[in-house]
């Protein structure tokens, strides 16, 4: 099956970054020329990321306001004031921990199979030791468990790594500011009844320090946000 935008789709990216001078023209760089424009959200940092992002050749908004889900909000904001809205979006982070030229694989099956939403699953035969501490890894399980429990989903990762038909991403009505926003997308989706797969992906250690699975304060925060998504969404 084929869609009306196969043969030139255009695809946007969002990359949300909070203090990744080290790592974001590297990512920048390995992302396939197919895609239309990358989408820097500087997120508040105290180093060079902005800088660097602009030297790399993306466009790079700022979101004083910090947290991962305003980071991207801000960078929907921009595309929806475009006169011309793109076709997908990918989320990737800034800390060169996915390994970007793999976003053709991300998209394929939205642009051959006409799926609404590809998740980027960073399965452990494909992970670099180390590259995902015991809470990710846990936390990870934990959510996707709970979401097949109660919602009949197939989901086995909340990767960060994703594409969405943009039509259907404005459709979700994303809120969150923090660390739900992953397993925000994932249960709207269930709820709109979006076409969904994943993709398996490589996983390397990231550049730097994770500013939540790095911190305990980070990792409890964002286990909370998630099951707080998570059980919200059991008892509507």
């Amino acid at each position: 099956m084929t869609t009306a935008f196969e043969i030139n789709p255009d695809i946007k990216v969002i990359i949300p970054a909070y203090n990744e001078a080290d790592s974001i023209a590297a990512v920048i760089k390995e992302i396939p020329n197919s895609v239309s424009e990358i989408i820097v959200v500087n997120n508040n940092s105290s180093d060079n990321t902005l800088k660097n992002a602009e030297n790399a050749g993306a466009t790079v908004l700022t979101e004083n306001r910090k947290g991962y889900g305003y980071a991207c909000l801000k960078g929907m904001q921009y595309i929806a004031e475009q006169s011309n809205p793109p076709h997908i979006i990918v989320f990737i982070d800034g800390d060169y921990s996915d390994y970007p030229e793999e976003l053709t694989k991300i998209v394929e099956p939205i642009l051959q199979d006409d799926k609404d939403f590809v998740i980027g699953a960073r399965v452990k035969r494909l992970r670099e030791g180390g590259s995902m501490t015991p809470q990710q890894i846990f936390g990870n399980w934990l959510a996707t468990f709970l979401m097949k429990l109660l919602f009949g989903a197939t989901y086995t990762d909340l990767g960060p790594f994703r594409a969405i038909k943009y039509d259907k991403l404005l459709e979700l009505q994303m809120e969150d500011k923090t660390y739900g926003w992953t397993v925000e997308m994932q249960l709207k989706a269930l709820k709109k009844k979006l076409s969904y797969t994943e993709v398996p992906v490589r996983y390397k250690k990231r550049i730097g320090i994770s500013k939540v699975s790095g911190t305990v304060k980070g990792s409890i925060f964002a286990g909370i946000k998630i099951l707080s998504w998570i059980f919200k969404y059991s008892i509507k």
